[in-house]
């Protein structure tokens, strides 16, 4: 164990004494795992109203998430060790309100030029936020709660990846996109204040190194798992990217359809965070392994299949099952094998997570204006079959069980 706190920089954190903590807080972490997470994919179901008032192509467009995720896999690792001991909650209220200024600038934004710069100021506080927020959940509640509190943390993260982008595509349909960036500045505030209510002091014990976490990345068991995220993420988003032209394209969808078809995603995706997060605290290996076989198969089954509007329904259902889990059962591998280094673990993982989500996404729109949406289908559907090959053939961690820092 001293070790291991040697290795990363990371102390073993104590329950709070004073003012806030406890399920209040917790809570409004989860809030803001969920309001980052959802504004970064909000651009997903948006592509195509965003490219038509600014003027790019689909392809153009989609840069909008690939700058995000690039800022927030920079961001993540680096902005972690340069914190040192700044308090964590005004931390996170700081990001809090940069994450408020980028969406309020996108729904601004009368050119692509400014909604990049718009999405660079989100990327900067989504990655932060989610670097800090993963591990703090010890910190708030006493220990025999650690492992729930946990889980509602990183679910702000999961339920966000499958209902943010529904909940976008149908306020842009009500409202405009326009509207759907500002909605998100205002989460993003409410969020802000509860932060400030809820949290108490979160002085850092000790500071996480870049150098300890590159080392931390270097084990074998953690490097798999980033592998496996590496692979599926880029997979997905490669894909799920396109998914409105795709479904616009291949399956006829017309506007007032799509949000109904990501809603079923979205549903789909919160039953499949619940089952992997029960089946992976036993075996991460096996849940990670049906994950990307379903996933490979689902994605590249879109353009093989196509037709009805119904056919698209019960293959996103599928895919969003699927992708569900993701996010849950990667943190349950890299928790395992990152033993006490959770503040270390958790910037590695939104770094290679968010990288994944910019590869994605630029591959994506190359392969879509390059190719067409069909050949950004199977390209998603190979790399999931990658992330098939490392789960299977990788190290895992000594057991699957995420053991309390305390």
């Amino acid at each position: 164990m001293a070790q291991s706190r040697q290795l990363t920089g990371v102390a073993r954190d104590c329950p709070p004494r004073g003012r806030g903590g406890g399920w209040p807080a917790v809570a409004a972490v989860a809030g803001a795992t969920f309001t980052v997470v959802t504004s970064e994919m909000l651009p997903v179901g948006l592509l195509t109203p965003i490219g038509g008032t600014l003027g790019v192509t689909e392809g153009a467009a989609g840069l909008t998430l690939t700058v995000t995720g690039v800022v927030g896999a920079v961001s993540a690792p680096l902005l972690t060790p340069a914190l040192g001991r700044l308090d964590r909650r005004l931390v996170l209220c700081v990001l809090m309100a940069v994450l408020a200024a980028g969406n309020l600038l996108a729904a601004w934004s009368p050119h692509f030029a400014v909604m990049v710069v718009a999405r660079v100021l989100v990327g900067a506080g989504m990655g932060g936020v989610w670097a800090v927020a993963a591990g703090l959940a010890v910190r708030l509640v006493p220990g025999r709660s650690v492992g729930a509190a946990t889980s509602l943390v990183f679910g702000g993260i999961s339920v966000a990846s499958v209902l943010g982008v529904p909940a976008g595509t149908y306020l842009g349909e009500l409202a405009g996109w326009r509207a759907a960036f500002a909605a998100a500045a205002a989460l993003a505030l409410v969020v802000l204040a509860a932060l400030a209510v809820s949290l108490p002091r979160l002085p850092a014990d000790q500071e996480v190194r870049l150098g300890g976490m590159l080392r931390l990345a270097a084990r074998p068991p953690v490097a798999t798992g980033l592998g496996v995220v590496a692979l599926l993420v880029t997979g997905h988003f490669a894909a799920y990217t396109y998914v409105r032209p795709a479904l616009e394209r291949l399956f006829a969808a017309d506007a007032s359809v799509i949000g109904t078809l990501l809603l079923v995603y979205g549903v789909a995706g919160v039953l499949g965070n619940f089952a992997a997060g029960a089946g992976a605290s036993r075996s991460p290996r096996g849940v990670l392994a049906v994950i990307s076989l379903v996933l490979a198969a689902t994605v590249c089954l879109m353009p093989l299949i196509g037709g009805s509007v119904i056919t698209a329904g019960v293959l996103l259902a599928v895919w969003g099952l699927a992708y569900g889990g993701v996010s849950v059962a990667t943190q349950t591998w890299l928790l395992a094998a990152a033993g006490e280094a959770r503040e270390a673990m958790s910037a590695l993982f939104a770094g290679v997570f968010n990288g994944a989500i910019a590869v994605g996404a630029f591959a994506g729109g190359l392969v879509a204006d390059g190719a067409g949406v069909r050949a950004v289908m199977y390209a998603g559907g190979a790399l999931a079959a990658g992330a098939l090959a490392v789960a299977v053939l990788g190290r895992a961690p000594g057991g699957g069980r995420v053991r309390s820092a305390r």
